[in-house]
């Protein structure tokens, strides 16, 4: 009788955290809808002042002004390649996005939108997250090792980069079986290396026409450098920018989850739990730009437009029934990689 009546207890209770939470996503029902007025200002002015700050760093006689256009060229076109990630979401409803982001930012950057439109849903599907089938998750709170390693890849990404789609790249293109292992194994952002993609013949399509758009854009660029007409300045400079956006974009990925996952399905609470929202001050938005600041929020309802994520924040910290939790939310990056490192180290020595 006790059994029954507990277990009539668990399922009450189970049930009204269930309604707790179907209450809580109906009270964000109305951030659903993305506002592309939004979306197009942002992505084409931050574009557009990046690539402005990139041509001042290039040509500038100054060195205090190189530098302070070089660090806004990355902060900017850094903002725009993070639109990347709307491509998988809220912005795939935009028409004209995905084309306009490929040639503002995903074409010169040389990772375009293919990346990450068709990978980017196994790292929130409940099946997969955290899984080895999840490209964009590895267990860095169990390895310092990891963390060191990925820091490295970030480096050396935008080397990578050129390599896969300026010299492999035109060569697949008349090579089928090298074309369909790039595909599978490198064109996408992902950070566990067993990661092997499944390419539908729609990607494929895809993929063969961003190559070619890709060498459209490169190839008079090249000659032109070839021939000197663009000096080493440029190449530099473009190398510097890159890097730090690939650089700045790993380590803000290192502190959007805790990395403890089991390996073992994890559904929308199990990930919101794993994942960090860090709301911080207006300078958490040039680390964490469209949306990613609010991580945890975005893994418990990752339809929402980024620029909504604030507010159901609010929403869901203020309608917080007693006891529940919405993932960790950290006071700054900083503390979000401490927690890491230390949590990395208690679990390699056992302590922990």
């Amino acid at each position: 009788m006790a059994e029954q009546v507990a277990s009539t207890e668990r399922s009450a209770a189970t049930a009204s955290a269930a309604g707790s939470q179907l209450d809580l996503l109906a009270a964000l029902h109305d951030l659903q809808r993305p506002s592309p007025a939004i979306y197009w200002i942002d992505l084409l002015a931050s574009s557009a002042a990046g690539w402005l700050g990139f041509a001042l760093a290039c040509t500038s006689a100054s060195t205090p002004v190189t530098v302070a256009a070089t660090v806004a060229a990355i902060v900017l076109l850094y903002r725009a390649h993070l639109f990347i990630h709307e491509l998988s979401h809220a912005a795939r409803h935009i028409r004209g996005f995905s084309t306009a982001w490929n040639l503002v930012a995903g074409l010169p950057l040389l990772v375009p939108s293919s990346f990450a439109v068709g990978v980017h849903a196994a790292h929130h599907r409940p099946s997969t997250y955290g899984t080895a089938a999840d490209p964009e998750y590895l267990p860095f709170g169990r390895s310092r090792l990891l963390i060191v390693r990925f820091i490295f890849l970030n480096l050396v990404f935008p080397l990578a980069m050129a390599l896969r789609f300026l010299v492999i790249g035109p060569i697949a293109l008349l090579v089928p079986p090298l074309q369909r292992l790039l595909e599978r194994r490198a064109t996408s952002l992902a950070m566990n290396p067993a990661y092997v993609r499944n390419v539908s013949d729609v990607e494929h399509r895809v993929m063969l026409r961003q190559q070619v758009a890709l060498l459209l854009m490169w190839t008079p660029v090249l000659w032109l450098t070839g021939s000197g007409a663009i000096g080493p300045r440029v190449v530099l400079c473009w190398a510097v920018v890159a890097t730090g956006i690939a650089l700045t974009n790993g380590v803000r990925t290192l502190g959007a989850h805790r990395y403890l996952a089991s390996g073992n399905a994890m559904d929308r609470e199990g990930q919101r739990d794993d994942s960090i929202d860090t709301p911080g001050r207006w300078w958490t938005t040039i680390w964490a730009p469209v949306g990613h600041r609010y991580h945890a929020v975005h893994h418990y309802v990752p339809g929402l437009p980024y620029h909504n994520l604030g507010e159901a924040y609010r929403r869901l910290e203020a309608s917080r029934p007693p006891g529940m939790s919405f993932g960790d939310t950290s006071p700054s990056l900083l503390a979000s990689l401490a927690q890491l490192w230390s949590a990395a180290s208690s679990r390699r020595t056992g302590s922990a």
